[in-house]
């Protein structure tokens, strides 16, 4: 069994697999973890900011869990597209 604490998490860049994008730092996210069993459900990221996103719609990405694929020394490696189940965006 792997242990891992979420401080382990902090400070790695989400990079989705599928499109090489940059979707943000888990020290700016927010996690859904089950009360019951402690595990991890979703990562909730805030979208990235920009110049234009002054004038957009700020919405946050839920990333469930199954998408991890790979957790390394920098970077969490995900794979996105929209056939994954739960991936939701929600009003910031």
């Amino acid at each position: 069994m792997n242990c891992l604490r979420l401080s382990d998490l902090e400070g790695k860049e989400v990079i989705n697999l599928v499109d090489g994008m940059r979707l943000g730092m888990i020290g700016e996210a927010d996690m859904v973890i089950d009360i019951h069993t402690g595990e991890i459900q979703s990562i909730i990221l805030p979208r990235r900011s920009t110049v234009f996103s002054l004038w957009t719609d700020r919405q946050h990405m839920i990333i469930p869990w199954e998408a991890v694929k790979k957790i390394g020394s920098e970077v969490i490696i995900v794979e996105l597209d929209h056939t994954v189940p739960n991936l939701a965006r929600y009003p910031g």
